[in-house]
């Protein structure tokens, strides 16, 4: 009697499962960060006016359309009350706000003034929040021309740093002043002044902006 040989259990081919989990998950990640931006409404003016010539405060607070009361203040490295009337290349700042509307990210940076009230700040100078995937050692305080705070996870792995306390609205940003101009602006020719404005997920949106004025010394 002859016997049958034995038929292997066929193999379950698991590559097609694993290329539609991936095709899934970079979808999902698509739209959380593709949605928001092309649902945007601008919310209109963040309520702050035109700090007058010669004056440099620490501190402002405004009331934008969107009803939110938002404050940005700065302070040295140490705690101190800086003179923003005469800063130089190289000062470190701490900007810390509160208010700010936790699912709209922003970029903290020196900015020319806009010659019209609630216009677009900038140019800025060293640009703004870099989108570049960075790693920071945990616990480190990263000094740079410019911080960008997003709360979403998806911005968050291109270096944004994340809001203190999201239903505050509070954040922390280390900004390192870079020198007076570069090849986009000359803060020694333009009103110039360290600001909060909505990062490129809502470029158009001027409700976050506030500012308070800089004047490099001679």
């Amino acid at each position: 009697m002859t016997e049958t040989p034995a038929v292997a259990p066929r193999r379950r081919r698991r590559w097609p499962w694993i290329v539609a989990g991936v095709v899934v998950v970079l979808l999902v990640l698509i739209a959380l960060v593709a949605v928001p931006i092309v649902t945007h409404q601008p919310q209109g003016s963040s309520g702050q006016a035109r700090v007058a010539d010669g004056e440099f405060p620490t501190s402002i607070t405004a009331t934008g359309d969107d009803d939110r009361t938002r404050t940005i203040s700065v302070a040295t490295e140490s705690g101190a009350e800086p003179d923003l009337s005469a800063v130089s290349a190289g000062d470190r700042l701490v900007v810390s706000g509160e208010g700010f509307d936790p699912d709209q990210g922003i970029y903290v940076a020196v900015c020319k003034v806009p010659d019209e009230l609630d216009g677009k700040p900038g140019p800025c100078l060293g640009g703004v929040g870099s989108q570049e995937v960075e790693e920071f050692d945990e616990g480190v305080v990263q000094y740079a021309a410019s911080n960008w705070i997003n709360g979403a996870f998806a911005w968050r792995l291109f270096g944004a740093r994340s809001f203190d306390d999201p239903d505050a609205g509070t954040f922390t940003a280390y900004i390192e002043l870079p020198p007076v101009a570069d090849e986009n602006v000359d803060c020694s020719v333009d009103q110039c002044g360290l600001y909060t404005r909505n990062d490129h997920t809502a470029v158009s949106d001027r409700v976050q902006d506030l500012y308070v004025p800089l004047r490099w010394a001679d």
